[in-house]
């Protein structure tokens, strides 16, 4: 079915080729950033690859997790399609290595699957990354979320705060570090934007859905539940410097006034 699906897609590729400005595509965009597209179906490879380098980014195809994870280290693309049942090893095997490697561990990642059962979108979230979607798939929605998750991956703003803090936690932002009690923490991009967004309006309550919009830049509320699961994931990584982090319940989450 699926097969069937993206075939549609690929023998209708020239008749409906979407150009740049579909995608928003202007000056100073892109730059041919490296795109690795982990997935072991061809025709959905080569689907996601022609709408990808319409859109102006640089391709770079793995087939199974195992040359996932090689690619990832030698070309540092600027974000991962991973697709999570892949040959050899399978996305989330390749999804945790890549974060528990200080090499790759700061790359952006966006899992596809066929599994649209929440256990398995949390899973991946859990993991650390930091979009989903489920097949089949829009390419035109796939390429809008890369450009997203590459927006909030993106050097923060020379006008924001370099310096925040929040009890033990310490953010750099100019750097892109994190420390607690000195320590540093390794974080993802999404989860860095998310900490220094709570931290920056501490003392006021930020609800899921515009949590979901300023960070994710998700316009309509989706499922709430990639908060939940960003927050959970970044209170363990914070370790003594979690309880920062309140949780208002049927709302939101905040950072207390200090």
């Amino acid at each position: 079915m699926l097969n069937k699906y993206y075939s549609l897609f690929r023998d209708a590729r020239f008749a409906a080729l979407p150009n740049p400005g579909r995608y928003g595509k202007g000056p100073g965009m892109n730059h041919g950033e490296k795109i690795l597209i982990a997935e072991d179906e061809a025709d959905v490879q080569e689907l996601v690859s022609l709408h990808l380098r319409n859109a102006g980014f640089v391709p770079v195809n793995a087939e199974d997790g195992p040359e996932a994870i090689r690619r990832a280290r030698e070309d540092c693309p600027s974000l991962i399609v991973l697709d999570i049942m892949l040959a050899g090893m399978n996305g989330l095997e390749v999804c945790r290595l890549l974060k528990a490697d200080s090499a790759t561990c700061r790359i952006p990642l966006i899992m596809l699957t066929a599994k649209a059962e929440e256990p398995d979108r949390i899973i991946g979230l859990e993991l650390g990354a930091d979009d989903y979607m489920t097949k089949p798939f829009s390419p035109r929605e796939l390429v809008l979320r890369v450009k997203s998750v590459l927006r909030r991956a993106g050097p923060v703003a020379a006008q924001q705060t370099p310096q925040l803090k929040a009890g033990v936690v310490a953010i750099d932002r100019e750097r892109h570090q994190v420390r607690v009690r000195g320590k540093q923490v390794e974080l993802t991009a999404t989860e860095f934007k998310l900490l220094s967004l709570l931290v920056e309006r501490r003392g006021r309550v930020q609800s899921r859905d515009g949590l979901l919009n300023e960070v994710w830049g998700y316009e309509s509320a989706i499922d709430t539940r990639t908060v939940d699961t960003h927050v959970r994931r970044l209170r363990e990584k914070l370790g003594p410097g979690a309880d920062c982090i309140e949780t208002i319940r049927g709302f939101g989450y905040r950072v207390a006034e200090v």
